[in-house]
C-alpha cells in the first residue's frame, strides 16, 4: 500500500466516528467528525489530536489528506512537502509568478490551498472524480473561490485530454484507487497528453506509490523518462533502496532541473529526510523496465450482411 499517511514520528488517530447524515442537496458548514457516504464509497473526517486546527481525511480506508485550517502553508504529509519544495525551486515565491496548476486528484485540496497561499496570483484547477466528496470538501474547508481555484468533477484523463495545449505550468498527478494509481494515468500516451498541456518550462509531477520491489516505480520512471527530456526523483533513502512500502515523487520537464543545493538542503531538513536523484540516476534506475502503453485499440467485430431475400 502506498504511504499516504502522516509524517513519521507523529501519532495518528484511530477513532471510528459515527455515520453523519447530510440532507440531500445541502452542504456541510465546516468540518464535523464522522463517516460520510460518497459516490465511490465512504470517507472519514477525523480531528487531528495533535493540532487543534487540523483535520485528517481518510477515503475508502486509505489516509488521503491533512488540512490545517489555520495555516494553509503547513503540509503534514512529507511527500506533499517534497512536491512544494520542487515547485518552489523552479518558481521562487518571491518572484510572485502567476502559476497555472492542474491537480489530478483532489482529496482535501491540501496542495491547492498551499499554492494559493504561496502564490497568491496562481490559477488552479483541481480534478476530483467523486462529486459528493468534492461537495463535502467545499463545505468543510476554506477553499479559494474561482477563478483562483476551480474544483472540477471529472475523470482525470478525460479532463486532461480536453485542455488547450500549453496552458499549465504544473501538473500534479496524485490519483489513487486504493494503493495504486489507475493504469490509464500511467501510460506514455497519457504522459504525452500532460506534455501537450504543459507550457514550455512546465513540470509534470507524480506521486508514485510502490512496494519494496519497486517494480511499479521503475515502470513509472521509465515511462516518464521516455516522454520527457529531463527527470528527477525525490524519496527517502529507505524507499530508494527498496526497504519498505512508500512513495516516490517523480517529475518530468522539457528543460533541465537545476542543480539546486538549496532544494537538496530543504529536502534533508524534514521529519523524513529525502534525497533527490538527477536525470542520469533516474534513467539508470529505470533501465530495463517496460514503458507502459495504452492497450491497442480493438476494432469492432464485422457483421456479415444478411443474405438476399429469396421470397417470391
Amino acid at each position: 500500500m502506498a504511504k499516504r499517511g502522516r509524517a513519521a514520528g507523529r501519532s495518528s488517530t484511530e477513532k471510528t466516528a459515527g455515520v453523519v447524515e447530510v440532507p440531500q442537496g445541502s452542504r456541510p458548514q465546516g468540518p464535523v467528525e464522522g463517516v460520510y457516504y460518497i459516490d465511490t464509497g465512504d470517507c472519514e473526517l477525523i480531528a487531528d489530536q495533535d493540532n487543534s486546527s487540523g483535520w485528517l481525511l481518510r477515503i475508502n480506508g486509505v489516509m488521503s489528506s491533512h488540512i490545517d485550517l489555520a495555516d494553509p502553508l503547513f503540509l503534514d504529509f512529507e511527500y506533499m512537502r517534497w512536491i512544494s519544495a520542487l515547485v518552489e525551486s523552479r518558481w521562487p515565491r518571491e518572484s510572485r509568478p502567476k502559476l497555472r496548476a492542474l491537480h489530478l486528484g483532489g482529496g482535501a485540496c491540501s496542495l491547492a490551498r498551499y499554492f494559493h497561499s504561496a502564490y497568491p496570483e496562481a490559477r488552479q484547477v483541481v480534478v476530483e472524480l467523486d462529486g459528493k466528496l468534492a461537495e463535502y470538501v467545499r463545505g468543510w474547508f476554506d477553499l479559494p473561490k474561482a477563478p483562483l481555484m476551480r474544483l472540477r468533477v471529472g475523470e482525470a484523463r478525460e479532463v486532461t485530454e480536453s485542455l488547450t495545449p500549453q496552458t499549465r505550468d504544473v501538473i500534479i498527478r496524485d490519483v489513487f484507487a486504493g494503493s495504486l494509481t489507475p493504469r490509464p494515468l500511467t501510460t506514455k500516451e497519457f504522459n504525452e497528453q500532460a506534455l501537450r498541456v504543459l507550457a514550455p518550462g512546465g513540470m509534470y509531477v507524480v506521486n508514485s506509490g510502490d512496494a519494496p520491489d519497486l517494480r511499479s516505480a521503475r515502470e513509472d520512471a521509465a515511462t516518464i523518462a521516455e516522454t520527457f527530456k529531463h527527470t528527477v526523483i525525490i524519496a527517502d533513502p529507505a524507499m530508494l533502496k527498496g526497504r519498505r512500502y512508500g512513495n516516490m515523487i517523480m517529475a518530468g520537464s522539457d528543460i533541465p532541473f537545476d542543480d539546486d543545493h538549496g532544494l537538496a538542503r530543504r529536502l534533508l531538513g524534514g521529519a523524513v529526510p529525502a534525497h533527490i536523484w538527477n536525470d542520469a540516476k533516474v534513467r539508470a534506475f529505470a533501465a530495463g523496465a517496460p514503458v507502459r502503453h495504452d492497450p491497442p485499440a480493438v476494432d469492432p467485430p464485422t457483421v456479415d450482411p444478411p443474405p438476399p431475400s429469396t421470397a417470391p
